[in-house]
């Protein structure tokens, strides 16, 4: 999100630089090298989308219930106006490369355009299509639609608080008894992994963990000011509670990904990481809030970019690089694979996503100009 410099917050540029870097290394060790270039790091690099919904969870969800409390209001038109303006063009661009170059695609199949321009994608997707990894944008997209007008309507009907937090609650449950009863239909039989990704992995109702815990933290926050005060005293302990709890789910996962245990409670366990993580990152005196990492701040601020265009300019890097004799383990290629996607997402947001989020800030505000509605015991 392209908020003004003196407004960032250095840790949460760190998370978002560490997310969009595990991603970017997974899909190179998944559809480049087929190795373990990375090791370890490479092969849990997936739980990087994990961490962009804690995120994205926790930033969205706080636009929401801050938008609530306003004076002026909350408008669900400039909100979904200005969701739209921050994804749709830089997907769009990339959309069209897919669809209009078939070098830039390969031998990957492409799915019916509607299934990409309704964010329905991700539902039984099969594993090896093009734009796949756009799944966990539909995901978000799908989550987005539906929050802030639950939340609306709850603040009209002046639901209590602990509503909120009984829904949230209940989500994870859901969610855990999904993939629980999913795995058991689906796991046992030859086809085993193609059925994990298709019904647990890419599916809408098996993947919201993360964003639930974000959208948690932001409800602490502002449902919650003086609880939210204390909790932000002690970043230092939400930093190491929070990677050790990040650290023993990354290891269950590397032990057992596919197992019953870690699917049903493997995502709630990284949520819960994860979304201390953040919070640290929140905190004024942890090291992750104090720490700045060079060149973090500018690769959160293109992290959207790149993820949506590094697969294949990897992907077709590394192609070239092989036909003049390096090989995908090579330094050389995994080093010029990642500067081409690096360089193609900064050009896709200074090119696409700069100029719209400069239209989005002039057209379209950020908080309703109607009378604020009565928040209840959502204040």
């Amino acid at each position: 999100m392209s908020t003004p410099a003196a407004r960032r917050i250095h840790g949460l540029d760190t998370l978002r630089a560490l997310a969009v870097t595990l991603v970017v290394l997974h899909h190179y060790v998944l559809f480049v090298s087929d190795a373990p270039t990375f090791g370890w790091v490479g092969e849990i690099g997936w739980a990087g989308v994990d961490l962009f919904f804690a995120l994205s969870g926790y930033l969205i969800g706080n636009q929401i219930f801050a938008g609530l409390r306003h004076p002026n209001g909350f408008s669900l038109r400039h909100f979904y106006a200005r969701r739209l303006l921050r994804t749709l063009p830089n997907f769009w661009a990339v959309l069209a490369l897919y669809a209009l170059w078939p070098a830039f695609r390969g031998d990957a199949p492409l799915l019916p355009l509607w299934r990409y321009l309704t964010f329905t994608q991700n539902i039984h997707l099969e594993p090896g299509t093009a734009f796949s990894h756009a799944w966990s944008l539909c995901i978000e997209e799908q989550f987005y639609m539906l929050l802030p007008a639950l939340a609306l309507l709850a603040t009209v009907i002046r639901a209590p608080l602990r509503w909120a937090w009984l829904a949230i609650g209940a989500a994870f449950l859901v969610g855990m008894a999904v993939r629980w009863q999913i795995w058991l239909d689906g796991m046992t039989g030859k086809a085993w992994l193609h059925h994990y990704y298709k019904y647990i992995y890419y599916a809408s109702w098996c993947r919201f963990d993360e964003l639930l815990a974000g959208v948690a933290l932001a409800l602490l926050k502002n449902g919650h000011p003086t609880v939210w005060i204390r909790v932000m005293r002690h970043g230092n302990y939400l930093l190491g509670v929070g990677g050790a709890l990040t650290a023993l789910a990354v290891a269950l996962f590397l032990h057992d990904h596919y197992g019953l245990g870690v699917t049903v409670f493997g995502y709630p366990l990284l949520a819960l990481g994860f979304s201390l993580l953040i919070l640290a990152a929140l905190a004024p005196g942890s090291l992750l809030h104090r720490m700045r990492v060079p060149g973090a701040a500018s690769l959160a601020l293109w992290s959207y970019a790149v993820y949506l265009v590094h697969k294949q300019v990897c992907v077709m890097t590394a192609a070239y690089l092989a036909r003049i004799g390096y090989g995908p383990e090579d330094p050389t290629t995994f080093v010029l694979s990642l500067a081409a996607s690096l360089l193609a997402g900064w050009l896709l947001y200074r090119l696409v996503e700069t100029p719209f989020m400069a239209l989005r800030a002039r057209l379209v505000p950020a908080n309703g100009r109607a009378p604020a509605a009565p928040l209840g015991n959502l204040s």
